[in-house]
């Protein structure tokens, strides 16, 4: 059953579909009197820009209410005084097969594009190539041993995933437990069940953290195109004038900035990258930001000794393979 994306009340409906085209009325929640969902009505782009901004209605909405059926009204027997035609529910088996599909569909983009990115680095360290530009351009050509070097960091890259997702589920599950253990011990009278609870299901979890995995790669996507750089055209470096840049704390505090003492690449995929997983864990968990940091915590985990494990097969240099690891 859908539920609202402002207060997640479950409802039967989220909108009313009429006799004419493109004619429909969004359903209102009962208990916040609040549109139930006003994502039925944008397209693709809108939920994409929103996913990036991790607003929590597009989550509510791509993992409970996609794919929702409507209420179906035809006027002409409205008119007759026959009422709403049935509509044919999809069974909780249709539901749990179509996210399952949906989330076989996304991690193998997500796997694909992990692959193609470590792959930028990996092969130059796995065939040994210097670092000449004259020299090392000779990497995008493809060949036998590239080819195999890449197949490496697919199947590395697909390993890693898999046994992150497995750790989330794994940990969410005891979270799960964990949390309404507490909520039994902290209010002795029972409460009602956020509609979130209710319809949780195991999917919901690695399909919400492929959706957080958006806005990872955005970033990663812009720094493609837009490069930081360390220094002006003419080759000198950037500087500051003025008595706060004249402490050497300040100096200091600045200089961690740097383009060769930070990895703005690392710092993309494993801190903002975790955040945005947390964030949306947070919605189909619906727990302390505690517990889903733990949870996040426990998949980079298992993710890391996976890792260890791979890096000996997958690249000649162990450190950029680590490095190059995205959770």
């Amino acid at each position: 059953m859908p539920i609202c994306i402002t207060c997640t009340e479950p409802t039967p409906y989220l909108y009313t579909v009429y006799d004419s085209a493109y004619n429909l009325r969004l359903e209102q929640c009962k208990k916040c009197l609040s549109f139930a969902d006003l994502y039925v009505e944008h397209d693709s782009l809108t939920l994409i820009l929103d996913l990036i901004l991790l607003k929590r209605g597009v989550y509510r909405h791509l993992l409970y209410n996609r794919g929702s059926e409507p209420r179906i009204v035809s006027e002409s027997k409205v008119s007759c005084g026959e009422g709403h035609e049935p509509i044919k529910f999809r069974t909780l088996a249709d539901e749990s097969q179509a996210r399952w599909i949906r989330i076989l569909r996304l991690g193998s983009g997500m796997v694909l594009v992990d692959a193609c990115q470590s792959s930028s680095a990996l092969v130059v360290f796995s065939l040994n190539i210097p670092s000449d530009p004259a020299i090392s351009a000779d990497i995008s050509q493809w060949s036998n041993e590239t080819s195999a070097v890449f197949l490496r960091i697919l199947v590395g890259c697909f390993v890693e995933t898999v046994a992150f997702h497995g750790g989330v589920i794994l940990a969410s599950t005891l979270v799960l437990h964990i949390s309404d253990w507490l909520d039994r011990v902290k209010h002795s009278r029972e409460e009602s069940v956020s509609g979130v609870r209710q319809q949780f299901r195991t999917s919901l979890i690695p399909l919400s953290v492929l959706y957080s995995s958006f806005t990872k790669y955005f970033l990663l996507f812009l720094l493609t195109i837009w490069r930081p750089s360390a220094s002006k055209i003419g080759g000198e470096p950037y500087r500051y004038g003025g008595p706060p840049y004249e402490n050497s704390l300040v100096v200091r505090a600045l200089e961690v900035w740097d383009e060769d003492k930070l990895d703005r690449e690392w710092v993309v995929r494993n801190v903002l990258g975790g955040m945005a997983a947390g964030f949306g864990l947070r919605v189909v968990l619906d727990c302390h930001p505690f517990f889903t940091t733990a949870v996040i915590l426990v998949g980079w985990v298992v993710k890391t000794a996976v890792a260890e494990l791979l890096r000996d097969w997958v690249s000649a240099d162990q450190d950029v393979w680590l490095a190059y690891s995205i959770p």
